[in-house]
């Protein structure tokens, strides 16, 4: 079976540092692009980050970007988010998500997290953000 497990989130004060890993079962991971997303209460679910298969080349969100750093380990079979200067706003439930599909990584913010383009989803976690 084909999994995504996550681990990592919680409870952090505004400041803070954060890690979230996502790490595959059932396959290897390093064919695979890997985004992250988030989804906050009442809103829709939007992209933070995407990392290529091939070049590992990544991307962020404007919000995020400087404060989070996407990267992958393929001997692990992980990819991880690391997470910085948070802010109460960064209260999400988090996914990781992977395709094999080849993603416009480099190419405009949203290229790389089409929904439509994941066929594996992490169970999600929840990372609150507050004093």
């Amino acid at each position: 079976q084909l999994q995504l497990v996550e681990s990592g989130g919680g409870l952090v004060q505004p400041g803070g540092s954060l890690s979230l890993s996502c790490a595959a079962s059932g396959f290897t991971l390093d064919l695979y692009s890997i985004a992250w997303f988030r989804q906050a209460p009442g809103k829709e679910r939007e992209g933070v980050s995407c990392i290529s298969s091939s070049s590992g080349r990544t991307n962020y969100a404007d919000s995020v970007k400087g404060r989070f750093t996407i990267s992958r380990d393929n001997t692990e079979n992980t990819v991880y988010l690391q997470m910085y200067s948070l802010k109460p706003e960064d209260t999400a439930v988090y996914y990781c998500a992977a395709t094999r599909k080849l993603l416009m990584v480099a190419g405009p913010w949203g290229s790389c997290t089409k929904e439509g383009d994941f066929n594996l989803w992490g169970q999600g976690l929840q990372v609150t953000v507050s004093s």
